[in-house]
């Protein structure tokens, strides 16, 4: 097993974990306000299957984007673990390309996120302004990543994706990961029906891979049904081929253990076929991520 979406960290180098309590999409988090190390993770998974893994940016300060990369790197030389990173570019810059070339100092490298979810209510928006994914200079410098052989990881709202269609149009050469499938926050039925629309024109782009994770961002417990759903539907869109699992700890060790989320996982793809299943929990993320 893969997972393609972990965090570890030391406190002092993130601004959203040091002085005020800032809100965040996730809720109340005082129990992650302290480091979270490599060898806890190690202790999390313990048991669990998990063969290899994918660190994805923290939002250390925006200056700090290489020693965020550089420090993992360290941190993978000295354990093997993560075997792949995930760093952050700002793509708003004039020329991404002098950050990028920093960063490919770091052999680990797999590719950039930054978010550009945006939502009306504060505690969930992150980007600047909705459609971020549309802005020229944005397009041009994702664009920039398949040079560098990178991906992007891809988090918007539902209500944001024909924007980012508009990205991944722009942008044939790169490969998108979808980060938590989508972000299903309103879970209406009619929230519901447009997430399933949106995520079928998302689909429609073959450069486009669906990250089975945050399950338990918005609900805030970890629910085996919602759990099963959410994968059912996103395998539908997707195909198990271009989807594939990450944990997003320690973010979800808020509301569950990493045993109490793989079991719900596993019992969510349990109507899959072997070669599905083995396509969700690792050879999606082997390729997409150069494993």
């Amino acid at each position: 097993m893969i997972d393609a979406h972990i965090h570890i960290w030391r406190q002092a180098d993130l601004p959203w974990l040091t002085g005020p309590m800032v809100p965040r999409i996730f809720g109340p988090y005082q129990p992650l306000r302290r480091d979270y190390p490599v060898a806890e993770y190690l202790r999390d998974i313990a048991g669990s299957g998990v063969r290899a893994a994918v660190y994805v940016q923290a939002n250390w300060a925006a200056e700090e984007a290489e020693a965020e990369v550089a420090w993992v790197e360290g941190v993978a030389n000295a354990t093997g673990w993560p075997q792949g990173i995930v760093g952050f570019a700002d793509m708003t810059a004039a020329d991404v390309r002098p950050a990028l070339d920093r960063l490919a100092r770091h052999p680990r490298m797999r590719g950039v996120r930054q978010q550009l979810h945006w939502h009306r209510e504060p505690s969930y928006r992150f980007a600047a302004r909705p459609d971020l994914a549309r802005d020229p200079g944005v397009q041009r410098n994702v664009a920039r990543l398949a040079d560098y052989g990178w991906l992007f990881e891809l988090q918007v709202f539902a209500g944001q994706i024909p924007a980012a269609c508009d990205l991944v149009d722009a942008c044939p050469e790169v490969t998108f990961v979808l980060v938590h499938a989508g972000m299903l926050e309103d879970l209406s039925e009619a929230g519901r029906d447009l997430w399933r629309r949106q995520l079928a024109a998302l689909a429609r782009r073959p450069n486009v891979v669906a990250k089975l994770s945050g399950f338990g961002t918005f609900l805030r417990r970890n629910d085996p049904a919602h759990v099963g759903w959410t994968i059912s539907e996103t395998v539908l869109a997707f195909g198990a081929e271009r989807c594939l699992f990450g944990s997003n700890f320690p973010i979800e060790k808020l509301w569950t253990s990493y045993s109490g989320l793989i079991d719900a996982v596993r019992r969510g793809a349990g109507g899959l076929a072997e070669g599905e299943r083995a396509a969700l929990f690792e050879t999606t993320a082997r390729r997409v991520y150069r494993l």
